[in-house]
């Protein structure tokens, strides 16, 4: 859960957070938009995924959140109400330059136990075991598993495998889908889109699409995302 801190304030447990970083930005948009419980779209977790892959901090997230808040709230004319994340990409760029880079610690003190790494490894081979064509990457994670331990004090390298899995999997998933179904995942994609082409750039346009048409592939076909971030 989100630590009580100051909107825009930086993290007081940055380490711990760098695992927390969807759960952050999802709860403190929730309490800048002030309206209670408001779930994010698939296009929302897309564009997190986005940031945080290509090492937007956290802090910046947030300020630029609570920016974007603040200068709607500013207008003497508000057409409608702040519904997706993606309005705040702009403020989040923004903020993003004026945020100094941290950078990851080779060890990061990880918010789960090991017998809860470890589960989340089996459980995700459980899940890929019921496709034949996912056998492989089954076996993989089942070759981490054991280690769980270990791999806490060098959770990077962990990551990197699981990426590399994952976009293995993507790739399966992907080849398995008829052209009539990856039309309409792009309709989707589009659909949702839209509104905030204008606050984007062409290249986080064409990032967010590949990221959001991955995880809709795996939804899809109700797979487990890998990635320690989805970790719970």
């Amino acid at each position: 859960m989100s630590n009580s801190s100051a909107p825009g304030a930086p993290e007081p447990d940055w380490p711990r957070n760098y695992f927390n970083y969807f759960t952050e930005a999802e709860e403190h948009f929730q309490r800048a938009r002030g309206t209670g419980l408001f779930l994010l779209s698939p296009l929302d977790w897309a564009l997190l995924e986005n940031w945080k892959n290509a090492g937007v901090p956290l802090e910046a997230v947030l300020k630029g959140i609570d920016a974007a808040f603040e200068k709607w709230r500013s207008r003497k004319q508000k057409r409608r109400h702040i519904n997706s994340i993606a309005y705040c990409t702009q403020a989040v760029m923004e903020a993003a330059q004026r945020t100094p880079a941290r950078e990851h610690p080779s060890q990061v003190e990880a918010p789960f136990e090991a017998e809860q790494l470890q589960a989340h490894l089996q459980t995700a081979a459980a899940a890929l075991r019921q496709s034949d064509s996912l056998a492989a990457i089954a076996a993989s994670l089942d070759e981490l598993a054991p280690n769980a331990a270990e791999y806490l004090n060098n959770l990077e390298e962990l990551e990197r495998r699981l990426t590399a899995l994952e976009e293995k999997m993507v790739a399966i998933v992907r080849a398995s889908q008829t052209d009539a179904e990856l039309y309409a995942l792009r309709t989707s994609l589009e659909a949702e889109l839209k509104p905030y082409r204008g606050k984007m750039s062409a290249d986080q346009i064409s990032m967010l699409e590949r990221r959001y048409l991955d995880s809709a592939l795996l939804a899809r076909a109700n797979l487990p995302r890998l990635s320690l971030f989805y970790l719970h």
